[in-house]
């Protein structure tokens, strides 16, 4: 042993100088955790983070002001029919849209960590409201109107997902993966557009805010009844697709050209709404029937200015009528802006704090009820718009809501004569960009096959019942696959390959694999099993309450399978043997023949590379696993811990009884740290205590530690605690050093002599 050594050569050991894991105070556990470190600069900096844009206002310039203008305008002028459109999803008067674009990108700026992201009216949350509002006038008949429930949904909704922001718990988003999200967007995606499809072709006569395929049956039935807004939507839908494809034809032939193109394609619903305003003007103003109608059906009268500027009247009653909807309003508002802003973030090399987000759209939707705004979020399709226009800061969004502020004050006669059928082809053209492309999903089904399923639930529910429904079919299977995937984590029992360097074939090292077949190494190639009485489990999961029964079990059965019993129960009278394990029936020797033909165990090493977190069940239930396995063996068997990454899992090891060799330390005992009562309970054959006891007859007490090191060298782990290792390789080595003075019983030494005493002298 490497204490023997040190000991013949008499060199002074230079120890491992960090603290011992047990006197780890809960300061140092908050520090480690990244928690408080000083309350005055931790108050400092989280006021400071509140408002990022003074991280960045000192530094603007004119460089960064050209691109905000470009795409603020931009970014402006498609804002404005975009905002109207789907405040006719939401079944609300236009100017809401309007009032909600103007809070949401006047507001961002200040609290913003993405350059990107344009806050305002959007389809999916626009649909939702449509369906709150409907669900609440069916319970409270006539008692509110439309717009004080969209703005007292946009006061709660803000106020919690403000408050998440504030508490900083947005990691909770984290936990919802992306195929969910894309699952029930795409679901949206094609309700809004199916349901769109009726005020393209003018068909009325039943409810579009059914489930889709109940509108879709009906459009098919209503064919017939087809008005002349067809013409006006089908032509405005055709022009939004024609000019989209034949710019990108030319950017990629043209590529000198590629934002002059870039820029007609974005601004063509803007250019679609203007030209068939006008002709729905010179078609429609002087046909105007006796009962105040006109040929197709127009967008009718916007008021103008902020006519709903004022304190808003939050009714207590409305609040309670709205709580069994709140919480898909509430996960909408904040799944879907978290998920933009982490998209662009990623495109566009900048890192979001999703906190920050959260508190940015809690912010403007709180003081968006001030101008009788609705519930509004990150939009996909402008963000997309503003990044591809050059935007360089969250300025940008300043100039976006002054165009709001302009056309809501010098346009709102001209959007008098908008034709709803061309407000329906904007509609169905914007969302179409949400729906899942067939290559994103067969990406789905290649990474992850049970995460496509998930992707693939919430698209079906949503078409077949609702959005609410499929939100919640995507988040209960995800919690539910996350949960599973915990509690039964892949284990494996490894072995050895030699690896050979193709530049230098005389430099070679071990590299541990799994002993079964995973598709992965080559099965041309021969892996080595350990030693006799070793062996090496790697853990693939953090090592936590949820899976640590299903590891035991994996362990202690792999054990009994393939090692030696070290009792012989043939010895123990049938009346005092375990009910569940009674061993072979007296006279029966093949069982126990076949026993012996089974290596003694050792040792076993376990790799905690994967392990980042241990809990007080999951040590409980490595004690309960050492001590069957050592009752199995009936000797104590060596539990060596490869590649901890935590001082505080080696601590919890160490509260384990972890970490030392018996023999050398008989100052530690065995202990459970969840114990439960036995009730004086007897054990069948050696239970803990006697083995304990019969590690006291024979104890070593070296001069030097176990594991010391010589003068001119220095400890990179701790030598108190040999057991554990700094990597695998060294873990196995050491198990195997110990293997060399081990040695296994006979079947005639077990008749002769106490099992534990056997293995004991051999030691």
């Amino acid at each position: 042993m490497a204490s023997d050594r040190a000991k013949k050569l008499g060199k002074r050991i230079i120890a491992y100088p960090e603290d011992q894991p047990s006197v780890l105070s809960s300061k140092d556990w908050i520090v480690s955790h990244s928690l408080v470190k000083d309350p005055k600069d931790f108050v400092v900096h989280y006021l400071t983070r509140l408002f990022p844009i003074f991280g960045w206002i000192t530094r603007y310039n004119v460089g960064w002001l050209t691109g905000d203008v470009i795409a603020g305008l931009t970014v402006g002028i498609v804002l404005v029919p975009q905002s109207m459109s789907y405040a006719t999803i939401a079944t609300l008067p236009p100017q809401y849209g309007l009032y909600s674009a103007f809070v949401g990108t006047m507001t961002y700026c200040l609290f913003a960590t993405s350059k990107d992201v344009s806050i305002g009216p959007v389809a999916v949350m626009s649909l939702t409201v449509s369906q709150i509002i409907t669900y609440v006038d069916h319970k409270h008949p006539k008692e509110w109107s439309s717009p004080e429930i969209a703005t007292n949904l946009a006061f709660i909704c803000g106020f919690i997902v403000l408050g998440i922001g504030l508490l900083r718990i947005g990691w909770l988003v984290e936990l919802i993966p992306i195929p969910a999200v894309a699952g029930f967007m795409t679901g949206s995606a094609l309700n809004i557009a199916v349901g769109q499809v009726p005020g393209l072709l003018g068909i009325t006569g039943f409810n579009t805010r059914a489930p889709t395929f109940h509108v879709f049956g009906n459009t098919l039935k209503g064919l017939g009844r087809t008005q002349k807004d067809a013409a006006f939507g089908l032509v405005g839908l055709f022009f939004l697709y024609a000019v989209r494809m034949t710019c990108d034809r030319l950017s990629r032939r043209y590529p000198r050209r590629a934002r002059i193109f870039f820029f007609i394609s974005a601004f063509r619903s803007a250019f679609v709404l203007i030209v068939l305003t006008l002709a729905s003007y010179l078609y429609t103003h002087h046909r105007k029937s006796k009962k105040g109608t006109y040929p197709i059906k127009i967008l009718g009268t916007v008021p103008r200015g902020f006519k709903d500027v004022g304190a808003p009247h939050i009714d207590h009653n409305l609040i309670t009528a709205l709580l069994p909807k709140l919480p898909v309003a509430t996960i909408i508002l904040l799944l879907e802006h978290i998920a933009i802003a982490k998209s662009f973030g990623r495109i566009n090399n900048y890192k979001i704090d999703p906190n920050q987000e959260l508190i940015a759209i809690g912010v403007t939707n709180t003081l968006g009820t001030l101008f009788g705004a609705y519930p509004a979020t990150g939009s996909f399709s402008r963000s997309a718009l503003k990044a591809k226009s050059g935007v360089r800061t969250p300025a940008a969004g300043i100039l976006s809501g002054i165009i709001v502020i302009v056309s809501l004050y010098g346009l709102t006669p001209a959007f008098y004569w908008i034709p709803t059928a061309a407000i329906s082809a904007v509609i169905i053209h914007a969302v179409a960009d949400l729906v899942t492309k067939p290559p994103q999903a067969y990406g789905f089904w290649r990474v992850s096959p049970l995460e496509f399923f998930i992707w693939a639930a919430a698209v079906i529910v949503t078409i077949f019942s609702s959005i609410e429904n499929g939100i919640y079919v995507s988040l209960i299977a995800s919690i539910v696959l996350l949960i599973f995937r915990l509690a039964h984590p892949r284990g494996h029992f490894l072995g050895r390959v030699r690896v050979h360097s193709s530049n230098n074939p005389s430099n070679a090292r071990d590299v541990f694999v799994p002993l079964s077949s995973n598709r992965v190494i080559n099965p041309q190639i021969h892996v080595e099993p350990p030693p006799p009485g070793i062996l090496i489990y790697r853990l693939e999961e953090t090592f936590l309450y949820p899976n640590c029964t299903v590891l035991n079990g994996e362990i202690v059965d792999h054990v009994k399978e393939s090692t030696q019993r070290g009792a012989d129960l043939r010895l123990v009278p049938l009346s005092d043997r375990p009910w569940n394990d009674p061993g072979p029936r007296d006279g029966v020797t093949a069982e126990w023949e076949e026993n012996q033909s089974r290596p003694a165990l050792r040792a076993i090493v376990l790799d905690f590379s994967t392990v980042s977190q241990v809990d007080t069940t999951s040590i409980q239930a490595l004690v309960d696993t050492r001590d069957q396995i050592e009752r199995w063996a009936d000797h104590p068997v060596e539990f060596h811990f490869a590649s901890i990454l935590s001082p505080w899992i080696r601590r919890a090891l160490v509260a384990g009884g972890f970490g030392y060799d018996r023999r050398l330390r008989p100052d530690i005992r065995r202990h459970d740290v969840a114990a439960i009562e036995s009730y004086g309970i007897p054990h069948v054959g050696s239970s803990s205590k006697d083995i304990e006891a019969r590690e006291t007859k024979e104890v070593l007490h070296p001069d030097q530690p176990y594991g010391a090191v010589h003068q001119d060298e220095a400890s990179a782990v701790q030598v108190d605690t040999p057991f554990f290792h700094l990597d695998l390789a060294e873990a196995v080595a050491a198990a195997e050093e110990g293997l060399l003075s081990f040695s296994p019983r006979s079947s005639k030494d077990v008749k002769d002599q106490d099992p534990f005493e056997a293995g004991q002298s051999a030691l």
